[in-house]
């Protein structure tokens, strides 16, 4: 397991490539409208900093979208399980987080076991832990 990093350095990440295109071009969007700003900002920072690949040579370990994925959020001792999704398929009550919410955009490209120190809605930062990843049913492109 990768230990979590210093503050400042976050652990490497990997994207699909079809799903780095859209996601870059869905934050630079809601970034432009300002409408949940902080995580669409911080959805770019983390596309910019990934490592993209093909989209077949992407493992099925690593956290994409319509993934399912087990995490700890370790700053309020807290095991969640939720689907990661685009703004309009959102729904919190169904485990349905979006990829432009501050833990969508820290959750995508991490693989089981990485740490990342990370900022909640309030802006506290906190550690998160992939504990599991199951890889979509279908890929939606």
């Amino acid at each position: 397991m990768q230990s979590l990093q210093a503050a400042g350095t976050r652990p490497s990440i990997v994207l699909a490539e079809s799903e780095a295109d859209r996601l870059t071009a869905l934050a630079q969007q809601v970034v432009s409208a300002d409408v949940s700003a902080n995580g669409a900002a911080l959805l770019l920072e983390e596309i910019e900093r990934a490592s993209v690949v093909p989209d077949h040579e992407l493992p099925p370990h690593v956290v994409r979208m319509h993934a399912v994925v087990e995490f700890e959020d370790e700053g309020r001792d807290q095991r969640r399980t939720v689907v990661l999704v685009y703004p309009r398929e959102a729904d919190i009550a169904a485990g349905k987080v979006s990829i432009t919410s501050p833990v969508g955009a820290g959750l995508i490209g991490l693989s089981v076991g990485q740490e990342i120190l990370w900022p909640d809605r309030d802006g506290r930062e906190r550690p998160l832990r992939i504990l599991k990843v199951r890889a979509p049913e279908r890929l939606a492109f």
